[in-house]
């Protein structure tokens, strides 16, 4: 059956959407998403074109809808996948332009999902939402006073969101009887801080003591203010480095987002000593390993500099994750957010457990193991 007769037969109101992807020239157009929408009682496809970090919309008619795929299979793209209700359908072009058509009808049960979404714009459900004013938010530059994100800054508030998201999930771990104690390490312009504080206290109803550190004596000044003016009285900014912090003697949550290279350590070692019920951690700049790996085995694969700071990098969040596996937490490596907006995407997240003594041995054995095999020495295996 050639491709423009399926494709009159199955683009309409039961077509989930058309994805073409595998770019000849990734540069110019990365990926193209179709989705039929009903717009003034009329059925349209909505186009999304992906070129770098932008994104295109169109509504066209399904004429034009299916001229433009297969054009695009002739110029852009290697494959092309089609999900209706009923059928699944899967193009691959060859290098010389030949076209492979797989189509497979979906058993009976798959239908169950129901009909597709036709709303013209199919908004995002968000803790902190859209058209909500939030003081802080508004503050930090992420919203209008009328509660419109910032263009600029809709990453930022995409990412204020995943971590919420986050923070959510860790609320079985918290207690309500009593004050739960937070301390943001290298809290920065504090984002995350405002809004786990404002989330948690706020909207969640926690009774709260939460501390952000950070070295920039302007940034923590500018912080408490806020602070002052939004009458967040659980929450205080200081001064001060995490190596050196002993402002505390039990905490209940650490989070440390982008703590570069052996700060991370440092920050994870406190909380496995204050005995931490939560750890949140967005590793950055691991160069510590970087500098010290050195294995026979993989010469061929390390020889190559980029290879090796990128193999270093997740073997060192790896092993900060077994280590706390071996102090009692459920750990585990999340993506933060998209890698299109940050490369430092990589959350460990760990939530305190019970953990037998020979389980423990069992585990530091294996990262000795580990560091032996690679010839590295991890500043968090040194702390701990």
């Amino acid at each position: 059956m050639e491709l423009d007769k399926i494709l009159e037969e199955q683009i309409g109101e039961e077509l989930y959407q058309i994805v073409l992807s595998n770019p000849k020239n990734p540069d110019k157009l990365a990926k193209v998403k179709i989705r039929p929408v009903m717009l003034q009682e009329r059925l349209y496809y909505q186009k999304t074109s992906y070129i770098g970090t932008k994104v295109f919309h169109e509504n066209l008619e399904k004429q034009q809808i299916i001229k433009e795929i297969l054009l695009f299979l002739q110029q852009n793209f290697k494959q092309m996948t089609l999900e209706s209700i009923h059928t699944s359908v899967t193009v691959l072009v060859s290098k010389k332009g030949k076209m492979t058509i797989k189509k497979s009808d979906k058993k009976p049960q798959t239908e169950l999902a129901g009909k597709p979404v036709l709303s013209h714009n199919r908004k995002k459900s968000y803790l902190l939402e859209e058209g909500t004013p939030v003081p802080f938010l508004i503050d930090l530059g992420v919203q209008t006073r009328e509660g419109k994100i910032i263009h600029a800054k809709y990453d930022k508030f995409r990412q204020i969101n995943r971590f919420l998201e986050i923070v959510d999930d860790i609320l079985p771990a918290l207690s309500k009887d009593r004050t739960v104690r937070i301390i943001d390490f290298g809290c920065g312009k504090s984002y995350l801080t405002f809004a786990a504080y404002y989330y948690l206290h706020e909207k969640k109803g926690y009774d709260l003591q939460v501390t952000g550190l950070d070295l920039k004596e302007d940034v923590i000044e500018k912080c408490n203010h806020l602070r002052d003016k939004y009458g967040y009285h659980g929450l205080h900014f200081e001064k001060g480095n995490i190596k050196d912090y002993t402002g505390a003697d039990q905490v209940d949550v650490v989070i440390t987002l982008h703590a570069c290279d052996t700060a991370t350590d440092y920050a994870l070692e406190k909380a496995v000593k204050w005995g931490a019920d939560v750890i949140l951690s967005v590793p950055c700049c691991q160069h510590e390993l970087n500098r010290q790996i050195a294995c026979e085995a993989l010469g061929p694969v390390l020889k190559y500099g980029i290879i090796k700071e990128r193999m270093s990098a997740l073997i060192t969040d790896a092993l900060r994750a077994e280590k706390l596996e071996a102090y009692g937490y459920e750990t585990q490596i999340l993506e933060f957010i998209d890698m299109e907006h940050t490369p430092k995407n990589l959350m460990i997240r760990g939530i305190k457990k019970q953990i037998c003594e020979e389980d423990k041995k069992k585990k530091e054995k294996e990262l000795l193991q580990i560091d032996e095999f690679l010839h590295v020495h991890p500043t968090l295996q040194k702390l701990i």
